[in-house]
């Protein structure tokens, strides 16, 4: 079960970065950030399971960040 949702994880992070890298998704959107923050959190979880910390410390502060970053831009749309 690790290796399917750390598939997951890392596909969703793997289509943002790829999508964004073709012009096809902004890297300030919603959807972006979305991506990144659902995909490190499935990636951080697989690690967990799996009991491999170096990832787990890794995927938890990108989770961290991409949550931090999807907030701030809900509470001030405006600046975005």
């Amino acid at each position: 079960m690790a290796n399917l949702i750390g598939a997951i994880g890392v596909a969703l992070l793997l289509a943002a970065f790829l999508l964004n890298l073709l012009k096809l998704l902004p890297a300030q959107g919603y959807v972006y950030t979305g991506l990144n923050l659902i995909g490190a959190a499935l990636a951080c979880y697989s690690s967990y399971l799996i009991d491999f910390m170096p990832f787990v410390v890794l995927e938890g502060v990108w989770t961290a960040a991409a949550a931090f970053a999807l907030a701030r831009a809900a509470l001030n749309p405006a600046s975005g």
